[in-house]
């Protein structure tokens, strides 16, 4: 399954659904106990974020939310950047990261475009575009969003009404088609690599996350550490962190900030561009329209969706759950109940009057989100992959091959926890540029618990840094579909993301391994080894004398 995640020789939604063949036929699992795996309470919780990030996607609230967040940060290059970054992580904490990324990179166009609309940065682009465009095919990457081609195509038609401006423009010409051409890629590489920090903050925001849920679960049932709001406490702050320190790098590689340039007085060209770029914003914001009863309704639940969620069981304080039987109320039940509510909640204020109003006439009031828009947004292989990677999980236990493959890792017990922490990390960000997140994840995590086990730390000193890390893949266009969108754009090259991805993966495992040694040893309880991990110690110690009997039972009789 390993080897078919990693090639892609079958759709990764079909390999995962091989337990269910190979773990019966094989004697593994019974089926009454593989099949169980797809729909864990775990899988609901990601479904329920599915559903409200539909909901957001149907009535245009994220669009609303980034427009209003890069019309308050300004138009200069910097923090425009900045403002791309904060808005995608943002939307990517709810949203899917592709999604997320879909949306903003039009924006970005349209900024773009507005800002640097010179005929000699569309040559450069077309040129660099028909190199990648001949790369994109023998990659077999991602499409081009529609819109994005529609704004190429008229990225010509623009530009020709303004070439007379070149005129204008001093000797030092090349060193400002350079610098344009520099902004151009910082933009559209700030939005997948916001994408995918944005992502790790929250349980819901991208599949791994989930995935060690469901093997915390499956490997340790006594653990209830790691919920909703303690993953967020946690994971958040490495968020901003992570957002921060890209930026500077994206802005200072890329020519949005340098010192020099805060002293020099701008262009009347670039002040020009810059008031071009705050129209576009605020037309395209305007186009929007006054803000509507759903986008309210919608926006409201989303808060309540997301309060709820952080609120059911924090740690460092009671929750709400604590009013109700202990273990019976998880995040699935809350996400559920919230997404629930936009199935009935009407799209159009209600009017009071028509309960009195005899003659009024019985028209059927359309809800916040159908089930058919549910149905088609929703992306199912996604949950059947969640579910093939705890399908696994349950079968390496039951096996027996994580305790195997712990036996395999004596050589690794000499090594300090925060060194392993480190090495880890680099592995796996490392291993998911070349192989989907989701089945690097679910390789690893049996491997690291069992490991964690032998070195006698907390599994998850081990586990939540080879979680986040395989959300790290910033070096190649076919790491993540985000970065996949954003290279087909055209106006990136592959030695561009592989130089600002090398220090970006850097930055992240040294921000990741301060994390894990700070703040998250408190919230997490990392400076023990906790009772439940004992208990899974001990049971993994009589499941090796099974073994040894059961092996001493059949010498006897040969």
């Amino acid at each position: 399954m390993a080897l078919y995640w990693c090639t892609e020789a079958l759709p990764l939604a079909v390999t995962a659904l091989l337990p269910i063949i190979l773990f019966p036929f094989l004697g593994i699992l019974p089926s009454n106990k593989v099949c169980p795996q797809y729909f864990l309470d775990t899988n609901f919780l990601f479904l329920s974020g599915l559903i409200m990030a539909a909901a957001i996607e149907e009535w245009n609230l994220h669009r609303r939310i980034a427009l209003k967040v890069l019309m308050l940060v300004g138009v200069q290059p910097a923090r425009l950047i900045l403002g791309m970054m904060l808005t995608t992580s943002f939307l990517s904490m709810w949203l899917s990261n592709t999604a997320s990324t879909a949306m903003m990179l039009p924006i970005a166009i349209a900024i773009l475009k507005s800002l640097f609309g010179e005929k000699e940065v569309s040559r450069d682009l077309n040129k660099e575009n028909e190199e990648n465009q001949a790369s994109f095919q023998q990659n077999k990457l991602y499409t081009v969003p529609t819109e994005l081609q529609f704004l190429a195509s008229t990225e010509d038609k623009d530009l020709t009404e303004e070439k007379d401006v070149v005129i204008d423009v001093p000797s030092d010409l090349k060193k400002e088609e350079e610098y344009k051409t520099n902004i151009w890629k910082g933009f559209l590489i700030s939005i997948p690599y916001a994408a995918s920090i944005g992502g790790t903050a929250t349980l819901t925001g991208t599949a791994p996350n989930l995935i060690l849920l469901g093997q915390l679960k499956s490997f340790f049932p006594a653990c209830d550490v790691v919920n909703f709001g303690s993953w967020f406490v946690f994971a958040f702050p490495l968020m901003v962190l992570f957002l921060v320190f890209g930026w500077l790098w994206i802005s200072f590689l890329y020519g949005g900030f340098n010192l020099r340039g805060c002293r020099k007085k701008k262009s009347d060209i670039r002040v020009d561009a810059e008031a071009r770029a705050k129209a576009v914003i605020k037309e395209d914001y305007q186009k929007l329209g006054p803000i509507k009863f759903a986008e309210q309704a919608v926006f409201v639940l989303f808060c309540l969706f997301a309060i709820l969620l952080f609120s059911r069981d924090p740690k460092f304080i009671p929750g709400w759950a604590s009013f109700f039987t202990p273990g019976f109320v998880s995040d699935a039940v809350t996400g559920v109940t919230i997404v629930t509510i936009l199935f009935f909640f009407p799209s159009q204020k209600p009017s009071f009057k028509w309960w009195f109003d005899l003659k009024a006439p019985n028209t059927e009031n359309q809800p916040l989100l159908t089930w058919r828009k549910a149905q088609e947004t929703v992306p199912w292989n996604i949950i059947l992959l969640l579910g093939g990677g705890f399908a696994m999980a349950k079968g390496c236990e039951e096996s027996g091959l994580s305790v195997w493959i712990g036996g395999r890792l004596q050589p690794l017990e000499g090594v300090p926890p925060p060194v392993a922490v480190l090495l880890i990390t680099i592995v796996i960000a490392l291993f998911t540029e070349f192989a989907s997140n989701t089945a690097t994840i679910i390789i690893f995590l049996p491997v690291l618990a069992e490991l964690a086990i032998r070195l006698k730390v907390n599994p998850l000193y081990l586990m939540i840094p080879g979680t986040v890390g395989c959300s790290y893949a910033f070096m190649l266009p076919v790491s993540t579909p985000p970065n996949s969108i954003a290279f087909s754009s055209g106006h990136l090259l592959v030695k561009d993301m592989a130089r600002t991805g090398l220090l970006m993966n850097l930055m992240g495992v040294l921000l990741l391994s301060l994390a894990m040694n700070t703040w998250a040893k408190s919230i997490f309880q990392l400076g023990s080894f906790p009772a439940w991990a004992n208990i899974h110690a001990e049971n993994v110690t009589v499941l090796l004398t099974d073994v040894e009997n059961v092996t001493l039972s059949s010498l006897s009789k040969i």
